[in-house]
């Protein structure tokens, strides 16, 4: 998919939509969890670094932000690794720069070396593992690929759940430092579903057939065609905005409880509460995107979602207890569930298989500064008010901002896009694969109706799993 990457997957593989492929799924659900669980699960970790170096929440705030913007303001340079050196090798790299950026942090003496260690080098790792995850995902499947998608992007909330009180326990029994230690470990597991995301082979064919592929595909680093594509720019100009508010709320909301007076593992809970939601939203919303006459209409799924998000924010800066916060994570749950499990659905019904590559790098980096003065922003607001009510109100504003532009952009500014550009393209590829088949001698030849019969017999060999020197552990 995309540019042509060392093992990508050929024109001619159908996805297995099943197989090896649930062993990648399991993989991206794992790199999921840590890349987007991560930076909302350290926030744990920031009263005691306020004690610790004297600062504001602010000033700890740009650590989680850091995270995220290294997670999308890389996406290019991940696009190009991938591209030239595949999904595999780019994978177990990020989990040893993932795991070692947390170590360092653990022996840090100052909030600039957090920065430089838990935020850039940590952020740089969980980066070179998810954009890759996400590309093998959506080669692996098709039919099934907002399920799978749903399902991988449940990782999120599972350990959201999960290390957000294991990130209190290890604080309160082992400090800041022992828990950053312990994570890094942890992160090393990146390492191993890295090791899952084997390439796709297509069934063998004629050398004649071969030799033409490979003459049509051209190495591309990065594909800029794809801002060519009105509904690609209303895609980026929204989601830039959406990201803006997004991921504020699940950074403050422990620190809101903790403001109001409620214990410090009571506070934390309120993310488990936010997490054990979205388990649930993420897989229903991916089944349901999946229906026959939902899935042509997604992006305006996706802009109800955002729609969602931004309205509960607005609705939970009313909160004055405990209760009121609760029910907010749990509305909440439901609408960041949504939004996760649709966003990248979207783009890549929008740029297609092809360049979903390219697109999702140029998306990430869009968003990249957004991600990046989001929560730092929030955290002056909360500074120079000492409430959070307006930082709720400002996210939720921005995030509704994000619907409507994606809702109004694609009513009056993108034409509808028929299927036929990519099926003409299928058939002439597949018209001069036949021709090149009919140039071979004699006792070689196959005619075309009978290969498309052998493919519609054994499904179960397009797209096989293989191994390479290339991306062999």
């Amino acid at each position: 998919m995309g540019a042509v990457v060392v093992d990508d997957a050929p024109s001619g593989v159908k996805a297995p939509d099943g197989g090896w492929g649930w062993a990648v799924l399991f993989g991206g659900f794992v790199i999921t969890g840590f890349s987007y669980a991560f930076p909302k699960a350290v926030s744990v970790f920031f009263k005691e670094l306020i004690r610790e170096f004297g600062v504001g929440y602010s000033d700890t705030a740009w650590i989680s932000s850091i995270l995220l913007a290294m997670l999308y303001g890389t996406g290019p340079l991940c696009s190009m690794c991938v591209n030239w050196f595949g999904c595999r090798p780019v994978m177990l790299v990020g989990g040893l720069f993932a795991s070692l950026g947390m170590v360092t942090a653990s022996f840090c003496t100052s909030i600039i070396q957090i920065y430089l260690t838990a935020g850039v080098i940590t952020g740089l790792g969980l980066a070179l593992n998810f954009q890759p995850s996400l590309i093998m995902l959506n080669r692996y499947f098709d039919k099934r690929r907002p399920l799978a998608n749903g399902l991988a992007a449940a990782g999120s909330p599972v350990f959201l759940c999960t290390l957000s009180p294991l990130g209190q326990i290890l604080q309160h029994e082992y400090g800041w430092r022992g828990g950053f230690l312990i994570l890094g470990g942890m992160l090393l597991n990146c390492c191993v579903c890295g090791a899952l995301m084997r390439p796709l082979e297509p069934p063998k064919k004629s050398e004649a057939a071969k030799e033409l592929t490979e003459k049509k595909t051209k190495k591309k680093l990065l594909d800029f065609s794809v801002f060519k594509d009105g509904g690609f720019l209303v895609y980026t100009v929204a989601a830039s905005i959406m990201v803006l508010g997004l991921f504020v709320p699940p950074v403050f909301v422990v620190s809101f409880a903790k403001d109001l007076g409620y214990p410090d593992t009571k506070s934390a809970f309120l993310l488990s509460i936010l997490g054990f939601v979205d388990i649930f939203a993420r897989p229903i919303c991916g089944v349901i995107a999946g229906l026959k006459w939902v899935r042509p209409h997604c992006v305006y799924l996706f802009s109800f979602a955002m729609i969602f998000n931004g309205f509960t924010d607005l609705m939970g800066s009313m909160s004055t207890n405990y209760g009121g916060l609760a029910v907010f994570c749990i509305f909440f749950g439901i609408s960041y569930g949504m939004v996760g499990a649709l966003q990248f659905e979207v783009l890549m019904a929008i740029v297609g298989t092809q360049k979903f590559s390219s697109a999702i790098g140029l998306v990430l980096l869009a968003e990249a500064l957004a991600v990046l003065i989001g929560p730092p922003s929030a955290g002056k607001l909360l500074d120079a008010t000492g409430r959070y009510m307006f930082v709720f109100i400002v996210a939720g504003v921005e995030v509704v901002t994000s619907a409507l532009v994606m809702a109004l952009g694609n009513v009056f500014c993108v034409k509808k896009k028929s299927e036929a550009p990519q099926t003409k393209e299928e058939a002439a590829e597949r018209e001069e694969l036949n021709k090149s088949e009919d140039k071979t001698p004699e006792d070689g030849k196959v005619d075309s109706i009978e290969v498309e019969q052998f493919l519609k017999d054994e499904p179960e060999k397009n797209g096989e799993v293989v191994t390479n020197p290339e991306t062999c552990v």
